[in-house]
């Protein structure tokens, strides 16, 4: 019997997990973080399958595969993925991958800096559970955009980037509960199809793979409360630090946010992120700060003679 060994250590962000891959990944070679992303995608997805999707992940798990970094400043690469595909950037799982290196000794107290597919990203580590990440350059690509949601009617939203792709939107009749997920998830996926049925991208043609409802908060200590559907049609139990930082870019562009403000973002689980933004030229760069717990180390094991080993994929 063949076994294939994958050791990972899991950890959760604000409720949302992340699955850590420290060794036994494939080896994608030399190049950037985004040449190395688009090698895994061609010759080694049943990898990412095996890893993040049942039965032994799930389709809220997000995984992280650790390599090499390019720039020698760099404690590591990351390549982020879930069960439908590849991540440009995640935020709440780079808190998640720094936490993991800190429960791994590989990082102390400090400011320390990660390679991601769209860019460097530091991480100002502190000791203990909480860390702030400093995003990539975030910005509104085009605002109040109107589009026809099949069941539903019209519904306005703002697309950002905040290392992903969001549809931002405000007004739209939902109850931001959890007990209300199910009927959240049906209302965010339909305006995804919308966006794709009429066309409307984020810059260059990109897919926008992210929709974020932001509502009153429930914790009188957050200043909005959100919901927001992942590319696999996942919720998100953080309060999503790439949503976050496409949320902050737009609030300093309208003037609802000066730099170095503290803007408090609460998930629809109740858990909070704390951002602000800060200026750099004409750039936006987003501050998010979390806490990060890690909750498990494991060897998954992949067995050639198991007709599920790589994954139940869609």
């Amino acid at each position: 019997m063949a076994l294939r060994r994958i050791q990972v250590i899991d950890s959760h962000t604000g409720g949302e997990p992340t699955r850590v891959v420290i060794a036994g990944g494939p080896d994608l070679g030399l190049g950037s973080m985004a040449e190395r992303r688009e090698r895994f995608r061609e010759r080694h997805d049943e990898f990412r399958s095996a890893v993040v999707n049942e039965p032994r992940g799930s389709d809220v798990l997000v995984g992280a595969l650790l390599c090499e970094p390019v720039d020698p400043g760099c404690v590591a690469g990351v390549i982020f993925f879930n069960n439908v595909g590849y991540l440009n950037m995640c935020g709440h799982g780079t808190i998640g991958v720094a936490m993991t290196l800190a429960h791994l000794g590989r990082i102390g107290p400090g400011t320390h800096r990660l390679e991601t597919p769209v860019g460097v990203v530091a991480c100002e580590y502190g000791g203990g559970n909480a860390l702030t990440v400093e995003n990539v350059a975030s910005y509104r690509h085009a605002a109040s955009v109107t589009v026809d949601v099949e069941g539903v009617g019209p519904i306005t939203g703002d697309v950002a980037w905040g290392g992903n792709w969001f549809f931002l939107v405000g007004e739209h009749g939902q109850e931001l509960e959890l007990v209300n997920v199910e009927r959240l998830t049906d209302f965010t996926w339909r305006i995804r199809e919308a966006l794709t049925r009429h066309g409307v991208t984020g810059a260059d043609g990109q897919e926008i793979d992210h929709i974020e409802l932001f509502g009153p908060p429930d914790d009188p200590r957050a200043h909005s409360r959100n919901f927001v559907l992942c590319p696999g049609k996942a919720y998100d139990r953080s309060p999503c630090g790439t949503g976050t930082s496409a949320k902050l870019a737009c609030l300093f562009s309208d003037g609802k946010l000066q730099e170095g403000e503290v803007w408090r973002q609460e998930s629809i689980v109740g858990s909070i992120f704390e951002g602000s933004v800060r200026r750099e030229g004409d750039r936006i760069i987003p501050r998010v700060t979390g806490s990060a717990y890690v909750n498990g180390e494991a060897t998954l094991l992949v067995d050639d003679a198991d007709p599920f080993r790589m994954g139940i994929r869609r």
